[in-house]
């Protein structure tokens, strides 16, 4: 048997007067449904039952209204329509999803632009298709609202040609430059990097990831001379 006990909020917890006056009763005021117009001291307050479903029905009203209310959005038809973009039509683009040391094949499905759907890449050998649960969410970072969506100096705002002109000539005074990244598996991005390092020779690249993987890549290269993380056929 649970011995647990809840509450049904800090007013019952914390035994607040005005709770427990109305513990036993279901609704904190009175309400008259019968007709009755005769509160719960005894006093005449002026109601019926009619007058109750009245305002209920009002409030129901009200509620229903409020709730649809949404911002007007005008949809403007294109003046010059992309060629790859077909109003209603959508379009699929093959990627790649990874996140640490996880990878996926995944095809995004968009609609006028804006990816709507994250769904596994059949053709790859290696998933057949398969994603996780984190893999179909991804699709929400890319509407995250708490992004920054400009460059900041300071914590102020500001744009990419000002924060150019005080972060090159200080890339050229400093005699250590780090990149810190987690580990990255896309060739295009470890070249951006290699030429960065070959345009400022001073910068290093660092690694550092939440979940480290080093102790098993370090057992296979002494193991095996190869520094890798397998991949396990559960077949």
């Amino acid at each position: 048997m649970s011995n647990k006990k809840y509450w049904k909020g800090l007013e019952q917890l914390k035994n607040d007067p005005e709770f427990v006056k109305y513990a036993d009763k279901e609704f904190p005021e009175y309400l008259p449904i019968n007709g009755n117009k005769r509160s719960a001291e005894g006093e005449d307050d002026g109601s019926s039952r009619r007058d109750f479903l009245k305002m209920m029905g009002f409030s129901v009203a009200a509620a229903s209204l409020a709730a649809c209310e949404a911002p007007i959005r005008k949809a403007i038809p294109y003046l010059n329509k992309p060629v790859e973009i077909d109003p209603g039509v959508a379009n699929y683009y093959a990627s790649t999803y990874t996140q640490g040391g996880d990878y996926c094949s995944i095809v995004i499905k968009t609609r006028e632009g804006r990816p709507i759907k994250v769904q596994g890449n059949k053709q790859c050998k290696l998933t057949a298709g398969g994603v996780s649960a984190q893999v179909e969410a991804s699709v929400l970072s890319l509407y995250d609202q708490q992004r920054l969506t400009e460059p900041q100096i300071g914590g102020l705002k500001s744009d990419w040609e000002t924060v150019d002109k005080e972060v090159l000539p200080a890339l050229k005074q400093s005699v250590d430059i780090r990149i810190i990244s987690n580990s990255i598996l896309s060739p295009s991005s470890k070249k951006v990097i290699q030429d960065f390092i070959a345009k400022y020779p001073n910068a290093k690249h660092v690694t550092y990831d939440p979940q480290s993987a080093y102790g098993i890549v370090k057992a296979n290269q002494d193991n095996f001379n190869k520094a890798v993380i397998p991949a396990y056929n559960l077949s």
